[in-house]
């Protein structure tokens, strides 16, 4: 299985998404269709790879539409303005960084700050509420994704939400497809006028896997090798969040830094596309605070507009108290 890249006069790039190598000589066939995937509600309870493949849990009847991963955002007069808070269940983000439903945010910082604890408690805190929750693992180690699953289910909550996972050992092809599949799934919930909580974690691994596939087919590399296009592969998949008439996904994305460097490329990129950032800081990791969640250099860009006046008071004063202490 494999989906165009770029069409050529003399040749045409196909980005393979299944393990098998392809050799010299091989005959291929195009199906004439964009890549798609099924959608529905018998997805709950889930995990599936990005071409939509049941890996974990009964596949049972598989019923429902049929949507191309890859598709244009929906236009700003479909859009609402983000007026219901989105609680994340710990305390410092919902006071001091308070997110609202159809924010796109990202979570920032060092390796093993607890930058996927916030997440996973967060989609805990949720899906309890009643949003649909869709967990995209991009690139991670099997152990990794099977602790998240671990997690959904001793608390009870996978029956509610859809994990699309990639591990490192899969096709380059698949990590890249991973954040559309999952994007598509929420746009299905979303427009079924529910509210969607959609984690990426993460996105800086995807850029990486983005820059290899780029590197392979000889496109002209950018800054840090990156390719040209890579901020418009993001932020086209940010803009497809948001409120909506009906119903609102929220995209939170994860995305590691290099030595506490808030500076980097793609986190920068991440930064200008997204709605605010909570920022984990290594220095206040190893003074053992949890969460390591830095106050003064996170930003909430239209969460505050959603919480209530009394609210909004207390982080006022909050925030005050901490910036005297």
């Amino acid at each position: 299985v494999g989906r165009v890249f770029a069409a050529e006069e003399e040749k045409v790039e196909v980005l393979i998404l299944s393990e098998v190598a392809v050799s010299v000589g091989e005959k291929v066939v195009r199906s004439g269709k964009v890549l798609t995937i099924k959608v529905g509600e018998w997805l709950l309870g889930k995990v599936i790879d990005p071409l939509g493949r049941v890996v974990y849990g009964e596949a049972g009847t598989i019923e429902g539409e049929e949507r191309a991963v890859d598709i244009e955002p929906l236009k700003i007069y479909e859009r609402g303005l983000v007026t219901d808070p989105l609680e994340t269940g710990v305390a410092v983000v919902d006071l001091i960084v308070p997110l609202g439903k159809g924010q796109r945010q990202l979570v920032v910082g060092e390796r093993k700050t607890g930058k996927t604890e916030l997440l996973l408690r967060t989609i805990l805190t949720q899906a309890k509420q009643g949003t649909v929750c869709i967990y995209c693992a991009v690139g991670k180690k099997a152990v990794d994704v099977k602790e998240a699953i671990d997690f959904f289910t001793k608390e009870g909550i996978l029956s509610a939400m859809v994990v699309v996972a990639t591990t490192a050992a899969q096709a380059t092809g698949m990590e890249f497809t991973a954040p559309y599949t999952a994007m598509t799934i929420a746009e299905y919930f979303q427009q079924s006028g529910k509210d969607v909580l959609l984690v990426y974690d993460d996105l800086v691994t995807h850029a990486k896997y983005y820059r290899e596939i780029s590197l392979m087919a000889r496109r002209f590399p950018g800054r840090s090798a990156y390719p040209g296009d890579i901020f418009y592969v993001h932020a086209k998949l940010m803009e497809r969040a948001g409120k909506f008439r009906k119903g609102s996904i929220t995209a939170l994305s994860n995305a590691d830094t290099t030595s506490g460097d808030l500076s980097g490329y793609i986190q920068t990129n991440l930064m200008s596309m997204t709605d605010g950032h909570v920022f984990f800081d290594r220095e206040l990791a190893a003074l053992g605070r949890k969460p390591a969640v830095n106050p003064f250099l996170s930003v909430t860009r239209v969460g505050q507009q959603a919480q209530t006046a009394l609210v909004r008071d207390f982080s006022r004063q909050l925030s005050a108290f901490l910036v005297d202490y």
